[in-house]
């Protein structure tokens, strides 16, 4: 009975390490503000819409705070907050980010 043990528990040993476990990185820049400051904005999460392909909703992080999920719109260069809210990109903004990102990638 002690041998079926073992057996059970090295297959469920083999099974673990050999199932491919998702990446989770995010890419990061570094940016100088016009405060005379360093701020690292963060990918942590982004998805492309299907239906409108200059449209993203992302997760970024400002310099280690995780921000709500937003929809940027790269057209409008917006971005849609939770409640609604439309807010144009500011200098170094995230949604500036995400949409020179992408759009480089693209050609």
């Amino acid at each position: 009975m002690n041998r079926i043990k073992y057996v059970i528990l090295a297959l469920l040993l083999i099974l673990f390490f050999t199932v491919a476990h998702p990446a989770f990185a995010s890419v990061c820049r570094n940016y100088d503000v016009y405060d005379g400051l360093r701020h690292q904005i963060c990918i942590l999460s982004i998805n492309r819409s299907a239906k409108n392909y200059w449209e993203y909703r992302a997760t970024v992080s400002v310099d280690g705070v995780k921000r709500p999920t937003e929809v940027y719109n790269c057209r409008e260069r917006v971005k849609v907050q939770r409640g609604g809210t439309v807010l144009p990109f500011e200098q170094k903004d995230p949604g500036e980010m995400i949409c020179s990102f992408f759009n480089s990638s693209r050609r």
